[in-house]
């Protein structure tokens, strides 16, 4: 169960990661991408990598089968966040500009990104993670999952309270010079 909640952490993380490029790659001026007030992570992704790694080793055995049912479980995460996050009046995306959506909260385009990376998830971030996550030390779990779980909470209580915009406090922090 450990390992399970490390995998979720630092794939939300990743995601955190991903998020931040892909803003700054298309001069999004919500660049931040947080979902969380403390810690940099989107959930979403975390939720995503383990249904994608829950799938049996017959599909992630197979790149073609591995690209459609990674999609697919990635998606139905998206879609699942995508409600959670609209009862708190906070939704993080909205892809209704995008052919082939589903009320925004899921489309084909983004579909297709998820089955994609579901193959370096698999096949090489997986392995190289899974001896990395062997390393942490077991005390460290405990203190982490409760600064998550409390870092979690704050957030839903500011979304409910603030939208999105609640969470973007470091917006508010001087920049440094560049000499």
């Amino acid at each position: 169960m450990e390992e399970l909640f490390w995998r979720y952490l630092i794939y939300s993380f990743f995601g955190f990661l991903l998020e931040v490029a892909l803003a700054r790659a298309v001069r999004n001026p919500k660049q931040d991408r947080k979902c969380h007030l403390l810690l940099p992570v989107c959930p979403v992704y975390g939720a995503g990598a383990l249904l994608i790694m829950a799938l049996p080793p017959a599909v992630k055995a197979s790149p073609a089968l591995l690209f459609l049912a990674g999609a697919g479980v990635a998606t139905v995460a998206e879609w699942a966040f995508a409600l959670f996050y609209e009862r708190f009046a906070a939704p993080f995306w909205d892809y209704r500009a995008l052919p082939l959506n589903l009320k925004g909260r899921v489309c084909l385009l983004f579909s297709l990104v998820w089955g994609a990376l579901a193959l370096p998830l698999v096949y090489w971030v997986e392995p190289m993670l899974s001896q990395a996550i062997g390393a942490i030390p077991p005390q460290l779990t405990l203190p982490t999952l409760a600064f998550y779980l409390g870092d979690a909470i704050l957030s839903l209580a500011l979304l409910r309270q603030g939208g999105t915009e609640a969470l973007r406090w470091t917006r508010h922090l001087p920049r440094r010079a560049h000499s």
